[in-house]
């Protein structure tokens, strides 16, 4: 039989002991593991190693396994990810699959069963990777343009690898903070945030931080994109609540 390519797995997990004996029966199955103890080197890890694969704690010290979860969602909803975690009650779960977790497994757990979900996601993303290959290469070659790469709305399109926009005032330079801000609101679309949502999913903040933080990132959004600033159509307010981005484009 064909050896399998390895496979890279990030293991998020604080407690040492746990996190050691998984990555020992990983390896021992011929993928590649790191570890990691904390949600923003958690994100750090991901953005810089590409794991293909992540194992995730919800009870982490600094932000949690589920503002990691929700971070990384906002520019990856294939990576597989699956929750390990001694939160078992059904509102974590409930959390967990709104927030695009792919499995959730709660400890304690049984070895064998734990690597049979982590082979079964990773056979699944592959199938996903060929699916998204192939089909990326139709659109092509019928000469349409790859998707993901911009989004439209109004008068304005945002251009996610080149980091500008286009719109009523020409072009606009974005900062990473701002397409961070710009992805979540993409992804939430008519659904109301509140600001503290926001800089949860957008860079992971949690507790007392300055919501005008956030404040004035729509002013700039306003003013990037909005006919009139003063009377917003796309970047509303919401008293007592916070934003809301919408559109009647199709």
């Amino acid at each position: 039989m064909k050896a399998q390519p390895r496979k890279r797995i990030l293991i998020v997990e604080d407690d040492p002991h746990i996190a050691e004996g998984l990555r020992l029966n990983l390896t021992i199955k011929g993928h590649e593991a790191s570890i990691v103890a904390d949600g923003m080197a958690a994100l750090r890890e991901w953005r810089n190693w590409r794991p293909q694969l992540i194992v995730l704690d919800i009870m982490l010290p600094g932000i949690d396994g589920l503002a990691v979860l929700r971070h990384i969602r906002i520019e990856d909803e294939r990576l597989p990810i699956l929750i390990l975690s001694a939160k078992s009650e059904p509102e974590y779960r409930v959390k967990g699959l709104s927030y695009g977790v792919d499995d959730y497994l709660s400890k304690p757990f049984h070895l064998d069963e734990f690597l049979l979900r982590v082979e079964r996601l990773l056979t699944r993303s592959a199938w996903n990777h060929e699916a998204k290959r192939e089909d990326r290469e139709g659109r092509e070659g019928a000469g349409i343009a790859k998707l993901g790469d911009s989004y439209r709305f109004g008068g304005n399109t945002i251009h996610f690898d080149t980091f500008t926009a286009h719109g009523f005032r020409g072009e606009v330079k974005l900062t990473e903070q701002e397409m961070r801000l710009l992805k979540v609101f993409i992804a939430n679309r008519g659904k109301p945030l509140s600001r503290s949502e926001l800089l949860e999913m957008g860079w992971g903040y949690v507790g007392a931080t300055p919501t005008r933080t956030v404040d004035n990132f729509i002013v700039r959004f306003r003013k990037y994109f909005e006919v009139n600033p003063q009377r917003p159509q796309y970047f509303q307010s919401l008293r007592s609540v916070g934003y809301v981005f919408d559109h009647d484009d199709r």
